[in-house]
């Protein structure tokens, strides 16, 4: 029972892997392979493990990580191997040797600037002193391993598929519309007669909004970074990015919803004492949301494809449609109260800057749909 207990647990978190995933572990398994060929059954090393060791690490998500890394990690393996030897050297013991270089090598990882590859200095002393193979010619083999590992790791990560990012940003970036396109259409549903559950998972929607965005942002790190030092560019497939006018579109948009969804939360909270706006207000509302989720869908299409004529069209006549329901929310005011029109006048406001973000600039609109 506790065992199932624990695997339904699991089971969420558990997904299936993508293809990037798929080819960079077995690129880390063969870079390991032939690293290990070439130290333990060729060079016939005596502590042959460092070269795969080396070769395994090596394989990341960029080929000028992996460059970059290799220095880092070629530094930490060879301060944790001299500190080790030193300390076997000066001590004559392997317990004095540990209490004497364990502590140096973990201030030094911890201290240099090369982040999680600061782990190599104590763990290659702990390596070295294990095995006792901390002469100095034992210590020439070390780095010439590493070496090799390191060398092994970085070509097989250039040469076989090397990685790029382009596609993954694109990915990301068709997400906000989607997503944005979801959340109007789930509040268009529900807006006459909410409650403070659904506002509330409305509003959460727009604060996933935000993190999708940042999710992109970094995916875009990764694609320059993916472009420096890849011999593979020209022969790989190389998906163009949308431009960096995508990302303040949505992040526009993004905000915008937050502050609506927020609205509408506080008037079904009992707590705030906020007043829905009247029925027939709420159902213009709906119509409102129901265009601009069509916009956001023709956004989405017009991301594969920025010269689909018929999406323009689509986005086009859809904003025409949340234009003239915005019209007729506006002259349901009068008919409200002192303190729900003053509600139903901040999601007019709301709304009215909305599709004032969806909507496209006569000058860019066309280069924000192309992507470039």
């Amino acid at each position: 029972m506790v065992m199932k207990a624990a695997l339904a647990r699991l089971a969420p978190r558990l997904h299936r892997p993508d293809r990037y995933q798929v080819v960079q572990s077995l690129k880390a398994a063969v870079a390991a392979i032939i690293a290990w060929a070439l130290t333990g059954w060729w060079l016939e090393a005596p502590m042959a493990l460092m070269a795969p060791w080396a070769a395994v690490a090596l394989v990341q998500g960029t080929v000028y990580r992996s460059l970059r890394t290799a220095v880092q990690i070629v530094l930490m393996i060879t301060a944790g191997t001299l500190l080790a030897a030193g300390a076997a050297a000066l001590t004559g013991d392997t317990m004095l040797a540990v209490v004497v270089a364990l502590p140096l090598a973990t201030l030094l990882g911890n201290l240099a600037p090369v982040g999680g590859q600061g782990l190599y200095a104590p763990t290659t002393a702990l390596f070295v002193l294990a095995y006792g193979s901390y002469s100095w010619p034992a210590v020439g083999h070390r780095l010439l391993e590493t070496l090799v590992g390191a060398a092994v790791g970085i070509v097989v990560n250039a040469v076989v598929l090397p990685p790029v990012h382009s596609l993954h940003v694109s990915k990301l970036a068709s997400v906000l519309p989607r997503d944005s396109a979801h959340l109007l259409r789930d509040m268009a549903d529900g807006i006459e007669d909410y409650d403070a559950l659904r506002a509330e998972q409305w509003h959460r929607g727009a604060k996933d909004l935000l993190a999708a965005l940042s999710e992109l942002y970094v995916g875009r790190g990764w694609d320059s970074e993916s472009s420096r030092l890849n011999p593979g560019r020209r022969l790989r497939r190389w998906t163009p990015a949308p431009s960096t006018d995508w990302d303040i579109l949505w992040a526009r948009v993004a905000n915008r919803l937050l502050a609506l969804t927020l609205t509408l939360w506080e008037t079904a909270s009992e707590d705030r004492g906020l007043p829905r706006p009247l029925g027939r207000a709420r159902h213009e509302l709906g119509w409102l949301l129901a265009a601009a989720a069509q916009v956001c869908e023709a956004y989405e299409s017009l991301m594969a494809d920025g010269t689909d004529q018929e999406q323009r069209d689509r986005r086009d006549s859809a904003l025409a449609d949340a234009r003239r329901a915005l019209t007729a929310v506006k002259k349901q005011l009068p008919a409200q109260g002192p303190d729900t029109g003053a509600v139903l006048g901040s999601l007019i406001a709301d709304c009215h800057a909305l599709l004032d973000d969806l909507t496209p600039d006569a000058g860019d609109a066309e280069a924000g749909e192309q992507h470039v």
